[in-house]
């Protein structure tokens, strides 16, 4: 097994190599378009976020047997080494994302709340809909306010009733 810094030093060499060849190729658009798209999946491939997709899929083998599943984990974990400094990158970045959800809810719930208690001027009144009394009621504008507040409610559900980070 190749050191980090061989491996390094390889791929520095394969890749002036390549650059080499491009210079010296003529190629249509088709072709230079194909070449990007396969080197740019091959950097996906290789990321981190790619080991912990691989993961992922292992969740959705229902029906294998346990011996089966830990075959699978144990081709998983030869294939794409993890520590803990990945695992701790990936879950810090789904409790970010979260949070910023859950945040977002409750900024959307300040805006329904404060459409509906502020009071706003007449042309931006729209139409009521049902009158309490002569100068009140509920308006066009309030419904909006409900369904803002119902989307920033439904966003802090969905984002603190995930099971387990998923």
């Amino acid at each position: 097994m190749k050191s980090k810094e061989e491996l390094h030093i390889l791929i520095e060499k394969k890749l002036n190599e390549l650059v080499q060849l491009l210079r010296q190729a003529d190629m249509e658009k088709a072709r230079i378009k194909y070449f990007r798209q396969k080197i740019n999946n091959a950097f996906k491939q290789t990321g981190p976020e790619n080991q912990m997709e691989a993961f992922k899929a292992f969740d959705n083998q229902d029906g294998l047997s346990r011996n089966e599943l830990l075959n699978s984990l144990d081709v998983l974990l030869s294939q794409h080494q993890l520590d803990s400094k990945l695992s701790k990158k990936y879950i810090r970045r789904d409790w970010t994302k979260r949070i910023i959800l859950v945040l977002t809810g409750m900024v959307m719930i300040t805006l329904g709340y404060g459409m509906i208690i502020l009071p706003a001027p007449p042309y931006f009144e729209l139409f009521t809909l049902f009158y309490f009394n002569d100068q009140d009621g509920v308006t066009i504008m309030d419904l909006i306010s409900l369904l803002i507040i119902l989307v920033g409610v439904f966003l802090i559900v969905v984002n603190v009733s995930k099971k387990n980070h998923q």
